[in-house]
């Protein structure tokens, strides 16, 4: 009896182990998740996970644009990842958009923050050099072998928001844009085929969000899955200092389409609501990308 019961256990456990999910196995369903569950306070948090490190691309070793700085997790324990390049805006340098480095490297991406050939170049040459940036980073630069270079985005302030949207355009294989309060002759966007989050700000006086922010967002296709989050009492200048709710709806855009991590689908479907951050928030739920 006792030899019996110790057998139907004994296949019970097989039985129960065939069954149930492997280790790694939901890693394996997505091989480019990056980090542990998200959570509201990680993604507002000021670093995340990963400790990150940086290196210095000098002007002179840059091509068609004006060199940065790349910052990346240390680790290389979990594989490659995700990259992404910033532009600074009008008459801005990278230490106007530097903040963004650290904070989204942290989260689980190589982040290459850069200068611009000049101060005043205008959206479809800061376009040019963020696609520039990324060819660096992917092809001759020394961390190119930490980087997954099918798993790309751009983001970009003012102009360099313009530019994000052009880099976009040029590239659709690009998997996110993020434009920060952007500027743009160009008001519309329908040949854009990469998941867009336009960032906004209710007191913008030189981008307004309606001749600029709202008719990019409004503009891109309907069947593209797009987002426009406007700040809540904010000016053109939000981008250039730490944000929390910048940061927050950034990563998890980024981490939505750039690693297709549905972990952090949560924080943008439902759509958010206004707060006393968030002036309005329109896009469209659920993501099909």
């Amino acid at each position: 009896m006792n030899g019996a019961f110790a057998a139907l256990t004994a296949l019970a456990a097989f039985v129960g182990l065939g069954l149930g999910p492997a280790p790694g196995a939901h890693a394996a369903d997505n091989p480019y998740e990056r980090g542990p569950a998200p959570t509201t306070a990680s993604i507002e948090a000021v670093r995340g996970p990963y400790a990150v490190s940086e290196y210095r691309v000098s002007s002179l070793a840059a091509t068609g644009f004006g060199g940065g700085t790349i910052h990346y997790p240390t680790t290389t324990a979990d594989g490659t990842f995700g990259a992404i390049a910033v532009s600074p805006g009008y008459t801005g340098t990278e230490s106007t958009i530097a903040w963004l480095g650290p904070r989204l490297a942290s989260q689980g991406f190589v982040v290459f923050t850069i200068e611009t050939l000049t101060l005043f170049d205008q959206p479809d040459s800061r376009g040019r050099q963020l696609l520039a940036a990324l060819d660096h980073l992917t092809r001759v630069s020394p961390l190119r072998g930490r980087v997954d270079s099918s798993r790309l985005g751009v983001m970009g302030h003012s102009m360099g928001g313009g530019g994000s949207l052009e880099a976009a355009k040029s590239r659709p294989s690009l998997q996110a844009a993020v434009p920060l309060t952007p500027w743009n002759l160009d008001k519309t966007w329908p040949e854009l085929r990469t998941p867009t989050l336009v960032v906004g700000a209710d007191g913008d006086s030189i981008a307004p969000v309606r001749s600029h922010a709202e008719p990019f967002y409004e503009s891109l296709p309907s069947s593209l899955d797009r987002a426009y989050l406007e700040l809540n009492g904010a000016s053109h200048f939000a981008p250039n200092s730490p944000d929390t709710t910048i940061a927050k709806y950034s990563i998890a855009w980024l981490k939505r389409f750039i690693d297709n991590d549905t972990r952090y689908e949560q924080f943008l479907c439902p759509l958010p609501r206004p707060s006393l951050t968030i002036e309005e928030y329109r896009g469209n739920c659920p993501h099909t990308s």
